[in-house]
């Protein structure tokens, strides 16, 4: 039997921290951080930075949708940041860091929203959660030193945990 592959765009401020703890959920297969959501196309790092192009760093997330459902891994995505400060993770700030969810089918904007009103009634959250649905477009591959960079550099910068 086949397992069903589904691919999820997030963004939660930096992708460093949204990546190492995404990659370890029963389901996921893959996971590539990068660039979504700008209104240009080939941008680097150093331009992405600066706030300037639109992106906001992303994940793109390849997941068995039989082990792991979209709802469950957007469930888990709101308690790994924090998605009631509008442009900003930890010390993180400017719209780069916004958190987003770039949807690529009517199927998961539903259950974004869906997964957004659970988020808001959890208790988890006392301020109005800010996340922006956005269209998927395009995703921008970053730079190789990005890929699994906590894996690679264990005491790296990170504002993301799991909230319980």
């Amino acid at each position: 039997m086949d397992s069903k592959l589904e691919t999820a765009y997030l963004a939660g401020g930096c992708f460093w921290g949204v990546e190492d703890l995404i990659k370890k959920l029963d389901g996921v297969v893959s996971t590539d951080v990068g660039y979504s959501g700008g209104d240009t196309s080939k941008k680097t790092y150093n331009e992405v930075k600066t706030g300037t192009t639109g992106h906001a760093e992303a994940i793109k997330i390849v997941f068995e949708s039989e082990k792991l459902s979209y709802g469950k891994l957007l469930d888990f995505f709101f308690t790994i940041h924090d998605p009631t400060t509008l442009n900003q993770q930890g010390n993180d700030k400017g719209t780069q860091y916004r958190s987003a969810i770039f949807f690529n089918s009517s199927e998961q904007e539903g259950e974004a929203h869906k997964a957004i009103e659970r988020a808001s009634k959890s208790g988890l959250w006392k301020k109005e959660i800010v996340t922006k649905l956005e269209p998927f477009e395009e995703f921008i591959l970053a730079e190789d030193y990005h890929q699994d960079y906590l894996q690679k550099n264990p005491g790296g910068y990170t504002c993301h945990w799991i909230r319980k």
